[in-house]
């Protein structure tokens, strides 16, 4: 590490005669690895938007993907360009540039948090699409200007509530999903899973160390057209469908989307909710991962690299990409593999190829969605797993207690897409009448108690499940390291919050004046008040924590 530091130095590097190697060697092994890595999360993206949330075809290839491209592209070509005056400036060879791309948490989270709950409510992925497009239109401005902010956000949130309230998202809107499409069908689904675990897992390297996504999207294909020489159709692919997917093939470039920009605002008090915490998450993670590639030896500006991801966010957004840009983790290990600065322009290009010309459409007609599951269970078992391996052991049970509000939301979406379906389906088939549709509703939500659903308790507790999750989890950590006046002051934030709606609420407003659950803020308050009370009082004095509570994690 002293060693690639120690090459940075400006003072020790005579660059007058250096020659800049623009591709190397090692490029083409960092091109393939961190390349695969893009191919898969743009397919998984496209069966986001496919088959989560129903949009048509025109809009996912002619519109989406090409503004995704545009943005990646750019990305991309900055970082290098990067990377490129870094070597200039210190005469090495050696550097290698941030990796970037699609934040792989942010597109679950703007898809299931955002757009399938809108869709869902209105019965138009056009206006999901919408909502989509405001919710990075003001993550990006919270990237560009977060930088001043971040440093102060960082220092008074506990890592456990950030990283808890992440993790629950992880657990029911990123994990549930594909691992019940994996037991749909287990004959490609545990398989692929079994690949991707043995690799990522247990380390083990596979022929020619070919990545294991590659391998287990390969080896569901196999399985998958095999199964149909014997009838079975699993995976749902059929030369047919490869044949109707070229019919998305052609040439397709960003079309401003300006005004579904703007039409998206009518939803701003449901966007503002995820947008504002997970717009601090980004700046965390890019701080984050900008520490890391300096550690192995390549120092880049942390002002120019949250700027250019809020900028080229942004861009996306107005050409109609719902998805936001971050740099990724991994810098170390794409520089370890010889990366330096030509993977990351090469990447650029194979992104704008892929989908300007409509070949993700082709690629999902032959690669079964249930091989890709798999991998998305992964992701959020990763992020997941984080919340507990980068925190202190004691500080679990605020993990847990921050992961609470995401599972009750998920519940009650569940309820509310079943309660929905239902009503169609006895409306379609003529047992309910129109009028009576939100009669019958209304009775068997309150039918729920009953049966030992508590509806209500779902609604009120999973309302701006973020929020609540981080600010759950932060008064959680302050009480369990006996901070009580800092575990008071979370509780008040919790309190206006609330009030407003941003907790705890399915709406932003100030409910009448009297807040929009002016039950849950009055009980924050009143949290808050003890807790004070309980610090000024002496009560923050030191307490033994039960020994298997304080133990350090196993390494």
């Amino acid at each position: 590490m002293s060693k690639l530091t120690g090459t940075a130095g400006k003072s020790e590097i005579n660059t007058s005669d250096f020659k800049l190697a623009l591709w190397t060697s090692g490029d083409w092994n960092a091109f393939f690895g961190f390349g695969t890595n893009i191919l898969v999360n743009m397919l998984v993206l496209t069966g986001l938007l496919r088959f989560v949330l129903k949009m048509p075809d025109g809009l996912v290839f002619g519109r989406i993907l090409p503004a995704l491209g545009l943005m990646m592209c750019l990305s991309t070509f900055y970082y290098a360009y990067l990377a490129y005056r870094l070597a200039q400036k210190t005469g090495r060879n050696d550097v290698c540039a941030l990796p970037s791309g699609v934040s792989v948490p942010h597109m679950f989270i703007v898809t299931f948090v955002i757009m399938l709950p809108i869709t869902l409510k209105t019965g138009d992925p056009l206006k999901g699409w919408s909502a989509g497009l405001v919710w990075v239109f003001f993550q990006s401005f919270i990237l560009m200007i977060g930088g001043f902010i971040a440093p102060f956000i960082r220092r008074i949130t506990p890592r456990a509530a950030l990283l808890g309230t992440l993790a629950g998202v992880s657990i029911t809107f990123i994990s549930m999903r594909p691992a019940l499409e994996m037991y749909m069908t287990p004959q490609i689904g545990l398989v692929c899973f079994a690949i991707i675990l043995v690799s990522w897992f247990g380390g083990v390297k596979y022929w020619r160390g070919v990545p294991a996504g590659l391998v287990a999207i390969a080896a569901g294909m196999i399985i998958a057209w095999g199964s149909n020489l014997f009838g079975l159709g699993l995976g749902g692919l059929s030369l047919k469908g490869v044949g109707a997917a070229f019919a998305n093939f052609g040439f397709s470039v960003p079309i401003p989307a300006v005004n579904h920009v703007f039409s998206g605002f009518e939803f701003l008090g449901i966007i503002l909710v995820t947008a504002i915490p997970f717009g601090i998450y980004d700046l965390v993670e890019a701080m984050d991962n900008v520490e890391s590639a300096e550690a192995a030896g390549d120092e880049y500006p942390t002002t120019r690299v949250l700027t250019a991801d809020g900028v080229v966010s942004l861009i996306g957004c107005l050409m109609g990409n719902p998805f936001i840009n971050a740099v990724y983790i991994g810098h170390p290990g794409w520089k370890a593999m010889g990366g330096r600065i030509g993977y990351s322009a090469a990447t650029g290009v194979m992104v704008v190829v892929l989908s300007w010309f409509g070949i993700i459409s082709v690629l999902l007609a032959l690669v079964p969605v249930v091989a890709i599951s798999p991998i998305l269970l992964y992701i959020g078992m990763l992020i997941g797993a984080q919340a507990f391996q980068t925190t202190p052991v004691k500080h679990a049970p605020a993990i847990v207690l921050a992961l609470t509000p995401h599972l009750a939301a998920w519940a009650k979406l569940q309820i509310d897409t079943m309660l929905g379906s239902t009503m169609n389906a006895a409306a379609t088939v003529g047992g309910l009448a129109a009028d009576k549709a939100d009669a019958v509703k209304a009775a068997a939500i309150a039918a729920l108690p009953q049966q030992g659903v508590f509806y209500h308790g779902l609604e009120v507790m999973g309302g701006g499940s973020i929020l609540g999750g981080l600010i759950l989890g932060a008064i959680g950590v302050f009480i369990i390291e006996r901070d009580f006046e800092k575990a008071s002051a979370f509780a008040l934030v919790g309190a206006v919050l609330t009030y407003f709606g941003f907790m705890h609420g399915e709406a932003v407003g100030i409910g009448g004046g009297f807040g929009v659950t002016p039950a849950v803020a009055l009980a924050y308050a009143v949290m808050a008040a003890g807790l004070f009370a309980a610090g000024k009082l002496g009560a923050s004095e030191p307490y033994p924590a039960h020994p298997e509570m304080s133990a350090a994690p196993a390494e």
